[in-house]
């Protein structure tokens, strides 16, 4: 029976309690100290906002374990879409404060060497949006990954998590393509991962949650959770079912959990620490016009998907995006929002990751 394990924390603790989290959900069973381990974090915008990104207390709480287990050969690594900026995303976002902190690397996806890659496996969707070949990581193969995502909602996949997060690591920033068989997409990595990692783990960040237009143009809901489990598809169905949904009315869940990748059923769970039965966040997944259009014309008008998204056209979907979200959403809402939250023991917090 796969285990999750939930508990409630604050800013004043939040270190100890990923200590706490990882040795409740065994991460050792999963992580062997005799390969490198890869951490993923996520970067879903270059400027900082609540609930968007990995957290600088996720990244110090979940690398001070490691180290303090006597990890050494670790690789923190995240990648850029072709709307955002990884250096730029890791100093907004504080992570490089961290680094500094305990003297450890950043290594964006970036400049490292890709290399086609070959699943064993079954797969459903990625060979035909990559005739030529999926491209991953080389260095990934053979090495554990954990990954570090947050709980919020996308307007793409209703909600983001563990198995969302494995996107930006194995495929390249043109992974947009996807968007037409995100779901399909998601359960291929997934399967991917368990044929080139020697173990996988998540340790997922709830303490700020994402409502509303995620990933990126959301309301941030303070919460105070932390989950940890070795199975992706129950940690993102234990978050779901926390949210609001139904964790099997979720398409990436569900064919995850019948192909057997992991259990997507919280009745089947082994859900260690608090009693989630009763938790209901009540959000509301919906989707930022950027996404609102993406939809619209790979999935509805379609024979503009291939002028629009596959010539030099996409440029111009490139500067509506960033317009939209840096310039206007991020000045005339955003800000407010973040302003807001600095206030908080969260924001508070936040802000004492500096030099």
């Amino acid at each position: 029976m796969s285990k999750v394990v939930v508990i409630k924390t604050e800013p004043k603790h939040v270190i100890k309690d990923y200590s706490k989290l990882m040795d409740l959900a065994e991460y050792k069973k999963y992580i062997k100290k005799e390969y490198q381990t890869i951490v993923k974090l996520n970067l879903s915008w270059s400027l900082y906002f609540p609930a968007c990104s990995t957290p600088p207390w996720q990244l110090e709480g979940v690398m001070k374990k490691l180290l303090d287990d006597g990890y050494k050969d670790l690789i923190f690594v995240e990648n850029k879409t072709v709307v955002t900026n990884v250096e730029k995303g890791a100093k907004q976002n504080r992570w490089e404060f961290v680094f500094k902190k305990y003297g450890q690397k950043f290594v964006p996806l970036t400049k490292v060497e890709w290399g086609v890659y070959e699943p064993k496996g079954e797969i459903l969707a990625i060979d035909k949006i990559f005739p030529d070949g999926l491209k991953i990581p080389k260095f990934f193969i053979g090495k554990n990954i954990i990954h570090l995502p947050q709980i919020k909602c996308h307007g793409h996949t209703t909600i983001t998590g563990a198995m969302k997060n494995a996107f930006g690591g194995l495929i390249t920033e043109r992974r947009h393509h996807s968007h037409k068989a995100i779901h399909e997409v998601l359960v291929d990595l997934l399967m991917i991962q368990k044929e080139i990692h020697k173990g996988i783990f998540a340790v997922m960040d709830g303490t700020v949650c994402g409502d509303g237009k995620g990933p990126r143009t959301m309301i941030p809901r303070i919460k105070n959770y932390l989950l940890a489990s070795g199975d992706q598809v129950a940690i993102d169905a234990v978050a779901a079912k926390m949210m609001g949904y139904d964790p099997m009315s979720i398409d990436f869940i569900k064919i995850a959990h019948e192909k057997g990748l992991g259990c997507g059923d919280v009745k089947q769970l082994d859900i260690i620490g608090e009693d989630i039965s009763k938790i209901n966040f009540k959000f509301s997944t919906k989707r930022s016009p950027v996404i609102f259009f993406d939809q619209l014309f790979r999935r509805k008008i379609k024979f503009i998907e291939p002028v629009l998204f596959h010539t030099g056209l996409f440029n111009l979907c490139i500067f509506a995006s960033a317009f939209y979200h840096d310039y206007l959403w991020y000045n005339f809402v955003g800000k407010k929002r973040v302003k807001d939250f600095m206030k908080t023991e969260w924001g508070k917090l936040f802000l004492s990751y500096h030099d």
